[in-house]
């Protein structure tokens, strides 16, 4: 049960709604307010911005009690966002936050993150939203740092909210207390992911492809970039807004076609 007098937070994640990073990021946000977590049944990494189109959606209650509701849903990061705001909660949130994602999502992979695509569907609707991650993939991942310093940034956004649909993108590094440096605000990296398909037989004769590659950094001298703080002990914060017009090549474009 949600209680109107009490701030409103909706939680969602791409690992799946038994990912650990998503307990984490469960305890970083209880200390301000009631909880909705709408997540995943099922690993959703790399789905991006993705939508479920031909297949309903298919909801399961997990958890509900005074502060806290927690729902599954057979769909992607995006698809639980989207229901949640249409069907499932009581009113608008007054925040919303995505994580936390086991491994990195700085740079280019921010377009292909399903933990920032979640942040992200929520930015849009005037949601002040947050998409958190830790450089580590394991399942048993220790987001202890994540969970203590991420309390700092919910409370400013809370505080301050952010500009209509600005979400921002936090990464952690993987390091001790001792030598974590804090928060840099940055900018998104340039660079590309350089990927390699490993093509392989099947027993019966058949070809597939497992895909590989390694991240190219076109700036790694550049202390503005997410990628420079993260390699430093720094935690990276990014404000994101989902407006890909180029607005120079506008100016030129109207040159020539007008």
């Amino acid at each position: 049960m949600v209680l109107k007098d009490r701030k409103l937070i909706l939680i969602s994640n791409d690992d799946g709604i038994d990912a650990r990073g998503l307990q984490s990021l469960i305890e970083m946000v209880k200390p301000f307010g009631d909880i909705y977590v709408v997540a995943p049944e099922q690993g959703q990494s790399g789905m991006s911005h993705s939508i479920s189109l031909l297949e309903p959606l298919r909801t399961k209650e997990i958890q509900s009690s005074e502060n806290i509701e927690i729902v599954s849903v057979k769909g992607t990061p995006v698809d639980c966002v989207k229901l949640a705001l249409n069907q499932l909660l009581p009113r608008k949130p007054d925040l919303m936050v995505s994580g936390i994602n086991h491994g990195s999502n700085s740079a280019i992979s921010v377009i292909y993150s399903g933990t920032m695509g979640a942040a992200i569907e929520s930015s849009l609707y005037g949601i002040p939203s947050i998409g958190f991650s830790v450089l580590d993939h394991k399942k048993t991942a220790d987001f202890s740092i994540a969970v203590k310093y991420g309390r700092k940034v919910v409370e400013d956004v809370i505080k301050n909210g952010l500009p209509n649909q600005v979400s921002l993108n936090v990464n952690f590094p993987v390091v001790s207390e001792a030598d974590f440096k804090g928060f840099k605000i940055c900018k998104q990296t340039t660079g590309v992911w350089k990927e390699e398909f490993d093509k392989r037989t099947d027993p019966y004769g058949g070809n597939y492809y497992w895909l590989t590659g390694d991240f190219h950094n076109f700036e790694p001298e550049n202390d503005e970039s997410d990628e420079w703080a993260l390699k430093n002990n720094y935690a990276s914060i990014v404000p994101i807004k989902i407006d890909f017009t180029e607005y120079k090549t506008i100016i030129e474009l109207k040159k020539r076609y007008i």
